[in-house]
């Protein structure tokens, strides 16, 4: 494992440390916040930045190697700084990588130009022949964020250009794929045959632009230093450190300096603009939603899933919960600031009464306050985190108004994350990103074969051929049908409950030119950290 180096001296670029021109600019300007911007921008444009410190408040997201990372965007984020992919995004959209040109050919083939300069952290030299290994190796070691089945194989066409074929057409390719899966060393993991259990120094060889130092599991901490030999140059900032906060402290800790960037509660954003940080509004990428084990009786019900829906009062979880940052989700999925939001899906409005009245058909009636069928009442669990307990209880008490008993199950959230993916639970709320990436996001948390965020639900053979047909539709317009289509077909059958999008906030000191990838990082992860801020 690395060792912790001695921390460097930083400077905290707040707005005492700004230029005095900038200071002067701010006097005169009513746009002062922002000139403050532009001014922040050009520090960290033009100088190196020692350490810089990010904060969250879970911590530990695993060990960042492709194979070791947790299942989630941050441990993602955490990997995708030591290791680059072929294609990324920035905040227009696509740019280079490590290949610096491509074109498709035909429908079902992509010719990658490789950049000649890039070398992995140990020194070796980069090469086609690790992007055909790769390909190659999560065909026998399935990589969790990328489908390979779409890619028949990769073709070495001399060390600096790649062809990778397809065995069909696949729209969503350059982001699903290509822009998502991390390249693999050759030399390091062609004897690796367990990639989960490989952690040691050499599993952290990577093209990208920093190299880990230290990585404390127990506290929740990371520490990278910038690689000097990186393709796009040596980076601007010279360390980069994570760590571990709580919700309660985030803006304190930013105030006060303790931190450069951390999302911080929507209660703190008026003040925190006030004091010239920045704070980005984040898109509603993140959906909550109730996922339902539907592999067990009665909740394989269609009409029993939607019974407990029209019992929610998602507008008062929003308003009460939430305190009115965020709105209710459509029974569709996509929030309707998508361009793939469909207005037409049953909106599934607040009504108890309708509840009822589904729960008759099924041969429940209520004894006392509960449903009941053949004398059996209905007992359901709900499991939740300790930071969704808040939410959980009122979605208990709604359901227990309308008829449903409900125990509350209080678990951490990698425990509620594996209960689920074992079908070891009835009812689990659950969050996550990726709404506001390719449409491809359906396949993963509607269909079979993905992790505990998705729904697994094969019950529909309907709904699988249309996600099938989704994802190998290259016509635009068309595919917006089919997307549609699938709403209007998982609104009806609800493998999981949609109930809200959350609005969420990131706060920095300007230090770096932090942004929100369009359509998220990678596959659509709706973090506002993408390395690019940090090298160039």
């Amino acid at each position: 494992m690395p060792k912790l180096i001695a921390k460097k001296k930083w400077r905290n670029y707040r707005k005492d440390a700004l230029p005095v021109k900038c200071l002067l600019a701010l006097g005169f300007a009513s746009a002062g916040l922002l000139l403050l911007l532009l001014c922040s921008t050009s520090i960290a444009a033009d100088e190196t930045i020692d350490v810089l410190t990010i904060a969250d408040t879970t911590g530990d997201w695993g060990f960042p190697s492709p194979y070791g990372h947790y299942s989630r965007g941050p441990g993602y984020i955490r990997m995708s700084l030591i290791f680059d992919t072929l294609v990324w995004k920035d905040q227009d959209g696509y740019v280079p990588a490590l290949a610096e040109s491509w074109q498709m050919e035909g429908n079902d083939a992509y010719v990658f130009s490789l950049r000649k300069n890039v070398t992995w952290n140990d020194g070796e030299k980069f090469t086609a022949n690790d992007v055909v290994f790769t390909i190659d190796y999560i065909k026998q070691h399935p990589y969790p964020w990328v489908n390979s089945e779409p890619v028949k194989k990769a073709e070495a066409l001399d060390d600096n250009t790649v062809k990778i074929y397809l065995n069909h057409s696949y729209a969503p390719f350059l982001d699903m794929v290509v822009g998502t899966l991390p390249i693999l060393p050759e030399h390091i993991y062609k004897s690796v045959s367990n990639p989960a259990e490989f952690q040691d120094d050499k599993a952290l060889i990577g093209t990208g632009p920093y190299k880990l130092v230290n990585y404390d599991k127990t506290q929740g901490t990371y520490l990278y230093e910038a690689y000097d030999g990186y393709y796009l140059g040596a980076p601007k900032v010279k360390q980069l450190k994570f760590v571990k906060i709580s919700n309660e402290m985030a803006a304190a800790a930013l105030e006060k300096g303790d931190v450069d960037a951390v999302v911080v509660p929507a209660e703190t954003v008026e003040k925190l603009r006030k004091e010239n940080f920045v704070v980005l509004d984040g898109p509603r990428d993140g959906i909550t939603k109730i996922m339902i084990n539907h592999n067990k009786e009665p909740l394989s019900d269609t009409k029993l899933r939607q019974a407990l829906y029209y019992a929610i009062d998602r507008q008062a979880l929003v308003d009460v919960a939430l305190r009115g940052y965020g709105i209710i989700a459509s029974s569709g999925l996509f929030a309707p600031d998508s361009e793939w939001y469909n207005p037409d899906v049953e909106p599934y409005k607040y009504d108890p009464i309708k509840t009822a009245e589904l729960m008759s058909e099924l041969g429940y009636a209520k004894d006392g306050q509960y449903f009941s069928k053949g004398g059996e009442p209905l007992v359901l669990e709900l499991l939740v985190t300790a930071a969704t307990e808040r939410v959980g209880e009122m979605i208990r008490q709604q359901l227990e108004k309308a008829g449903f008993k409900v125990n509350l199950r209080s678990v951490d959230a990698k425990t509620l994350d594996s209960l689920v993916g074992q079908w070891n639970f009835d009812l689990a709320l659950n969050s996550h990103g990726g709404m506001g990436g390719d449409p491809e996001i359906l396949n993963r948390i509607i269909g079979e074969g993905y992790f505990f965020n998705s729904a697994r639900y094969t019950a529909d053979q309907k709904l699988n051929d249309l996600l099938d047909q989704e994802v190998s539709e290259t016509d635009a317009s068309k595919r917006k049908e089919l997307v549609d289509e699938v709403q209007e077909v998982y609104a009806q059958d609800l493998p999981a409950l949609p109930l809200y999008y959350s609005d969420s906030y990131w706060a920095h000191n300007g230090l770096v030119d932090a942004y929100y990838t369009k359509q998220g990082v990678a596959n659509g992860i709706p973090i506002a950290i993408n390395k690019q801020s940090f090298v160039r």
